[in-house]
């Protein structure tokens, strides 16, 4: 404002120097010398103004007054609480990082709306933007986890490899206009491929105490404990075979509709989907309807107990060759010749499953055990498929850090590590064990197999971890290369960065 004034005064003093013989220009100079002249007055006029405010606000500080508030004055505090994930209290759990803006519930993501001016926010190892009126929110998401692994003691050499893979190499988006409607899109490029994973649009909002959304897209199936968990949330480098073998024939992924209900003790989601967004469009799409709810009967801040059902049916297409076939994981993801096999299976007509979650934690103990039952149906009288799966494991976190069980989902999610490495400490440990079984039974061809693991994780933060898993397999194939009963040992290890 001073400049200004100077410069405005600086231009009067040249006019009013002008010699007389001046006074001959032309009538344009004399409007230009009368405009100078209004607008210094204008600009002194201003300056009074100001030197007024200036003194009113002074004499009130002095007087021991409250001082007129600069704008936005309050908005640094509330900023911080919001860009630092540490401080954040919008998680549904104080164990585990923030959702982003597609996972939050009504009230977080109101509550993200009417943060003044915070336009970039810090969570979960990503920027998080925000407009400058809160409505619109936008955040880069992406997970690489890589592993290697060395199997021996086969009996047969060609399953006595050491194999390296991605996990996942995942690349995504995730946002919401206003707190109401969200969206999330993902696509993975491990092994080689290029294929959608999580792609859905959705709305939220409450009705009384009970909060809700609905989402459309390739959805992640909300099946099991471990099966509803993403790759980057397990404390095992691979998913029990509960997970992996109780699942609808489509997989993971399908092109669905899911409503979901959220109370303050559960959920519970129903799926009613196609298949996934990669299949086939030359003919009719698989149908299968899902279900989903968990219960946490007890929860204090140290303790919880987690009660869960889940169960499916899915028709297949009767243009589809209708394949049933199965080869499940039993000792190391990166092993394709460590598999428990149905043997080839076509002439399919649906499948049917249903399982039960029965788990908790106290302090930094958790135990999760699981079990499930699935029927595959076969054309031209032929007997059903019978597939029995079951998982017993527990943790223990060495450091004292709560297992990141999410009570919204009831699934494990990423970790908010009390002591990282980067800010000195020792980040998070955790030791654990699993045993783990899985039985195909009603044909000649089908087989079974069992594995008792232990592991160890560690967390350098929220979002980095490396793992190591030690598995003791057992398998007995009717079908395949690999036949009879067999055994031996697995050494897994892999890092992980989610963010």
């Amino acid at each position: 404002m001073k400049r200004i004034l100077l410069s405005g005064a600086g231009l009067v003093a040249i006019a009013l120097a002008t010699p007389a013989s001046a006074q001959t220009a032309s009538t344009d100079q004399s409007e230009l010398i009368a405009l100078i002249k209004a607008q210094s007055e204008e600009l002194a006029a201003l300056r009074a103004r100001l030197d007024k405010i200036e003194g009113s606000r002074a004499g009130s500080v002095a007087g021991g007054g409250a001082a007129m508030p600069a704008p936005q004055s309050a908005a640094p505090a509330t900023r911080m609480a919001v860009a630092n994930e540490e401080n954040a209290p919008s998680s549904f759990a104080p164990q585990i990082i923030p959702p982003g803006p597609a996972d939050q519930d009504i009230a977080q993501a109101r509550a993200a709306m009417n943060v003044s001016n915070v336009t970039t926010e810090w969570r979960g190892g990503a920027p998080t933007l925000r407009s400058a009126d809160g409505k619109y929110m936008f955040k880069v998401r992406g997970r690489i986890i890589n592993h290697v692994s060395t199997t021996f003691g086969s009996d047969y050499e060609g399953r006595n490899i050491t194999t390296t893979g991605a996990r996942a190499l995942r690349i995504g988006i995730e946002g919401a206009v206003g707190a109401h409607f969200f969206y999330q899109f993902e696509n993975d490029f491990a092994e080689n491929t290029s294929d959608v994973g999580t792609m859905f649009v959705g709305w939220r909002d409450t009705v009384g105490a009970i909060s809700y959304d609905v989402r459309f897209g390739n959805m992640f199936n909300d099946r099991s404990f471990e099966g509803s968990s993403g790759s980057d949330a397990p404390p095992f480098l691979e998913r029990n075979v509960v997970a992996t073998s109780i699942i609808p024939q489509r997989g993971f992924y399908g092109i669905a509709l899911m409503p979901r209900v959220f109370w303050s003790t559960g959920h519970a989601s129903i799926t009613l989907s196609g298949d996934s967004v990669d299949a086939s469009q030359a003919i009719n799409d698989s149908r299968t309807v899902l279900a989903r709810a968990h219960w946490n009967p007890y929860k204090t801040d140290r303790s919880m107990v987690h009660l869960g059902l889940w169960g499916f049916d899915e028709a297949l297409s009767s243009k589809s060759p209708g394949a049933l076939t199965r080869n499940t994981v039993i000792g190391g993801r990166f092993n394709g010749a460590l598999r428990v096999s149905t043997g080839t299976l076509v002439g399919g007509t649906g499948t049917t499953g249903y399982g039960a979650e029965v788990g908790g934690y106290v302090g930094p103990v958790w135990v999760m055990g699981e079990a499930g039952r699935r029927e595959a149906r076969l054309n031209a009288g032929r007997p059903d498929l019978e597939t029995k799966a079951w998982s017993l494991s527990t943790g223990w976190f060495l450091t004292g850090d709560l297992p990141p069980y999410n009570p919204r989902l009831g699934t494990f999610a990423q970790p908010r590590v009390l002591r990282p490495v980067f800010d000195g400490g020792p980040g998070a440990i955790e030791l654990v064990a699993r045993y783990e079984n899985v039985d195909y039974s009603g044909l000649s061809t089908a087989g079974d197999g069992s594995a008792i693991t232990a592991g160890m994780n560690w967390y350098l933060d929220s979002i980095i971890r490396f793992q190591a898993n030690f598995i003791q397999w057992k398998t007995n194939n009717r079908a395949g290369a690999y036949t009879g009963k067999d055994s031996g040992q697995t050494l897994s290890a892999g890092f992980g960065v989610t963010f």
